[in-house]
């Protein structure tokens, strides 16, 4: 799945960028018509620790799927949002079997 990451007011780095796509790539075992993704790294400018924030459009066919996590890293936004796209994609493949 081609994975599109864009960092708002800050570069990653190519290890970031790299554990996000092996991550967003399980979501093919669940849903194997997902078409593309958008994943947007946002850091706030506030003193509170959890000031990550990471976004996720994933596209399938007739709709697109959005997560948006707020955390320390980078790295734990994703797990989580990874976790929370699985359960929406079996639920849709789910629904998708009921209907045939």
């Amino acid at each position: 799945m081609k994975v599109n990451t864009q960092s708002v007011n800050f570069n990653a780095d190519q290890k970031l960028i790299d554990f996000i796509q092996k991550r967003m790539d399980k979501l093919d075992l669940f849903y194997d018509k997902v078409i593309k993704s958008d994943v947007f790294l946002k850091v706030e400018n506030t003193s509170d620790k959890q000031n990550k924030i990471f976004e996720a459009r994933v596209s399938v066919p007739g709709d697109s799927l959005v997560v948006k996590k707020q955390c320390k890293s980078f790295e734990e936004g994703t797990d989580m949002a990874v976790a929370s796209l699985e359960r929406q994609l079996k639920k849709r493949k789910e629904k998708l079997r009921a209907h045939l």
